[in-house]
Order: C-alpha cells, then sequence, then structure tokens
C-alpha cells in the first residue's frame, strides 16, 4: 500500500493502468479531449477499465465549454472529473454528481496567489492539482506556500517530483500532501519500461 493518496495523469494504455492500480495508486486519469496527444477514446477507455477495480477513474479535460464536457463524459462512466478552467467549477458542481478537481498551473500561478484561489474554490472542488508543463522546482517559497495549504486543502503535486529522493523528502516535511504523477506511451503492445514512476511508487510504499 501506498502512504499517501497519488494520481497519475495521461494514462494510455493497460499497462500503466494494471500496474499502477496493482500498486495501490488511488486516481488514474484518462485525458477525454480529442485534441490532446493523451486522447482516450471511450471504447479503449473501456477496454483499459474492464482489467481494473478499486481505482477512481477519473475524466481529464482542457476543454472550457461545460456543455461539450457534459456531452462527452456521457461516453465515460468516470468517478471524478478533472478540469483546467476554474470558471467551470460552478455550473459543473450542479450538474454532477461527481468529485471535480481543479489542475492549477503553477507556471501561471505565483505561490503567493494559490492560496486566494483555493480560498475562493475550495468547496466546489475535492482536490486542487499543482502542475506544470514547464519543469517548475518545488523552491523554497512552494513548500512554505504548501506546508499551509496542505492543513486546509486536499493538494496533489506534480511538479518538481525529480525522482524518488525529492519525493520521499516532500512527503517526510508535507505528511498530508498528495502526489501526481505522468504516464507514458508503452514501448510496444504490453511491453513497458516504468523507470521513473516505479521508483517514486515504491518510495511511497508502506
Amino acid at each position: 500500500m501506498l502512504t499517501r493518496t497519488v494520481k497519475i495523469s495521461n494514462v494510455t494504455n493497460l499497462s500503466d493502468a494494471r500496474y499502477c492500480a496493482g500498486m495501490g495508486v488511488e486516481m488514474l486519469g484518462f485525458s477525454i479531449d480529442e485534441d490532446s496527444m493523451n486522447y482516450i477514446s471511450p471504447k479503449k477507455f473501456e477496454d483499459i477499465c474492464s482489467w481494473l477495480a478499486g481505482v477512481t477513474l477519473v475524466a481529464e479535460t482542457a476543454n472550457r465549454n461545460a456543455g461539450e464536457i457534459l456531452n462527452t463524459l456521457s461516453n465515460y462512466p468516470v468517478h471524478a472529473v478533472e478540469v483546467q478552467e476554474p470558471g467551470l467549477l460552478s455550473y459543473l458542481h450542479s450538474e454532477l454528481n461527481l468529485p471535480l478537481i481543479l489542475r492549477v498551473s503553477v507556471d501561471v500561478y505565483e505561490a503567493d496567489e494559490i492560496n486566494s484561489m483555493m480560498g475562493r474554490y475550495g468547496d466546489e472542488v475535492s482536490h486542487f492539482l499543482l502542475d506544470s508543463d514547464n519543469n517548475a522546482q518545488l523552491s523554497d517559497k512552494w513548500m512554505k506556500v504548501l506546508d499551509g495549504l496542505a492543513a486546509e486543502y486536499q493538494v496533489l503535486i506534480g511538479f518538481g517530483l525529480d525522482n524518488e529522493y525529492t519525493v520521499t523528502a516532500l512527503t517526510e516535511l508535507l505528511p498530508n500532501i498528495g502526489i501526481a504523477l505522468r504516464g507514458s506511451e508503452e514501448i510496444r503492445p504490453g511491453f513497458k519500461d516504468f523507470g521513473s514512476m516505479m521508483d517514486i511508487l515504491e518510495a511511497l510504499e508502506d
């Protein structure tokens, strides 16, 4: 079992899904956006998830159109939805009987801006996922901010996790923090080098 909540984003293959579920990962995320390089069709989603049990399936979308999101979700029997646009939360919260995750890019928001955002939307989401597309690092400033935020909100950290040593240090300093990792492509069907993901998950084992 893992010592804390872990979410794997951008799952695209059964190898990742089964390995992570077997390790005790709590949430697996699948992109439902057709223009995403990690897009999973409803059929492939069904094929992958038919092998899984006991894991929370998360639909991931960067779409800003709530109507389109709801229409797409009708083809994905998920347990939670992750969005990137905070303006969608209120409407989706009223229309969906599902937990909502807000992905927040730390490339856009500074550490001292995050607290006000979480205060504003904290009642509408189950988790805040702090992530980076530009390989942002976990600076001392971020660590101080996260220490306070993790005491009030369910926070998943998806940046600055270079290796198992970084993750171990983070989780020792912030025992309430969750971890967000990303899946990767198979080398060929049924064959996967789990690399750093395996190292990090093993470092989180109890």
